[in-house]
Formats: C-alpha cells, sequence, structure tokens
C-alpha cells in the first residue's frame, strides 16, 4: 500500500505457492493474453488496478485485482459489454486487434517482456554516489515513485540508462502511446530516513526512480 499507514504488517507465507486457486492461473493467462493484444501498455494496466474504486481494491484478492482491472480496460475500449461479464456468454462481434498472442508463442513473448529501455541523447542530471530529495508530489494520475520516500534523501547507486516514463505512458488511451523517455536510476534510502530513529539502523531501501522524480540535494 506504498507505505500507507493502517494496513497492518506484511504477513510473508512461508513456502508460498505460485497460485492459491486454479482460477488465479487463469486469471494471469487472460492479463497476459490481452495485454499482447497491444491496446494497452503495461503502465495503463496498472494505473487501471490502482484507481479502482477503495472499496474493490481493499477488499480484494491480488489476482481479482487484475481481473476487475482487466474488465475495466476492455470495457473502456468496447472489447466486452457489461451484459457479457454479466453472463459470461458473447453478445457481440469480438473486437479485431493487431496483435494475437498464440499457444506456441506465449514462452518466447515472457522471456521477451516488454522492455522499456530507450536511447537518451541527453546526458544524466545525477551521478553515481550524489545525495538527491525524491519530490515530495501528489501527482493524480499513475507513477511509480513509492510515497514513502517522498520529500526524502537517497544516495544514487546506480545508473540505468534511458527509460519510458511511466507517468507519461499513460496519457493516451490508445496506441500509439506517448513516450518519454528519461534517465533511470537506482536510488538508496537509509531506514532511519524513512521510517524515524528507533527503525533497524541497517537497513535500506532502494528505489528506481526516474530523473524528474529527483532533485539535488546539496
Amino acid at each position: 500500500m506504498g507505505g500507507q499507514q493502517g494496513f497492518g504488517p506484511v504477513l510473508i507465507e512461508e513456502a508460498e505457492p505460485l497460485f492459491h486457486a486454479d482460477w488465479e492461473s487463469r486469471a494471469m493467462a487472460m492479463t497476459v493474453a490481452m495485454g499482447a493484444s497491444g491496446q494497452w501498455n503495461i503502465d495503463l494496466s496498472r494505473s487501471a488496478r490502482e484507481s479502482l474504486p477503495p472499496d474493490i481494491y481493499l477488499s480484494s484478492s491480488y489476482y481479482e485485482i487484475w481481473v476487475r482491472a482487466l474488465e475495466k480496460l476492455m470495457l473502456e475500449r468496447h472489447m466486452v459489454t457489461a451484459a457479457e461479464l454479466e453472463t459470461g456468454q458473447m453478445i457481440t462481434p469480438p473486437v479485431n486487434v493487431s496483435k494475437v498472442l498464440t499457444r506456441d508463442s506465449v514462452d518466447a513473448a515472457l522471456k521477451a517482456g516488454s522492455p522499456t529501455e530507450r536511447p537518451i541523447d541527453q546526458p544524466a542530471l545525477f551521478k553515481v554516489g550524489q545525495k538527491v530529495r525524491a519530490l515530495n508530489m501528489h501527482p493524480q494520475g499513475h507513477t511509480r515513485l513509492p510515497r514513502y520516500v517522498r520529500g526524502h534523501v537517497g544516495t544514487i547507486v546506480s545508473l540505468h540508462g534511458g527509460h519510458v516514463m511511466p507517468d507519461q505512458h499513460t496519457l493516451r488511451a490508445l496506441p500509439p502511446f506517448h513516450v518519454r523517455v528519461e534517465w533511470l536510476y537506482t536510488v538508496v534510502f537509509e531506514g532511519p530516513t524513512l521510517w524515524g530513529s528507533d527503525s533497524d539502523p541497517t537497513l535500506e531501501v532502494t528505489v528506481d526512480a526516474w530523473q524528474s522524480y529527483l532533485e539535488a540535494a546539496d
């Protein structure tokens, strides 16, 4: 929950299975197959999950959230109707898509993934070892900057080159998507900086942060 208070500790399940029920594997398969259709990108998919009504999001399990978001994405693009979701029966003709994930191509598609690295012709603003502050921002839409690091100072430990900026990747609902490329960094934050002086002094949290999330902390 992005470091928000009031949701209790993170409980680790020993020997946790990959799926807790058969329907969860089908939920993942449907999400991957529909994502391969090219009608949305991974950041739009994440945004669809994050923007579910709070009562639905907080009362749903991990893969239930995936299913609800998939329904939302397909409804928005007229790929399914509310009646079809209710009955489980196709009523209207299917929408033509540019890509179809076939059974024979699943392994190769999953291995390839969806790389976000892109060429960038601008020099990096920050360097390894530099102190930076995560902006204390509160965007209305999708972002990959965790709430619990905002406003705090960390240290750059790695540069990853240019990557698609996720916040901008959700500005267009349909392809071609808006693609802005920024430098991506790994920033390490000390536990006491984030959680207070009573936290474990040996704890460190690393966050991959795009350049526009950061400012120099001189």
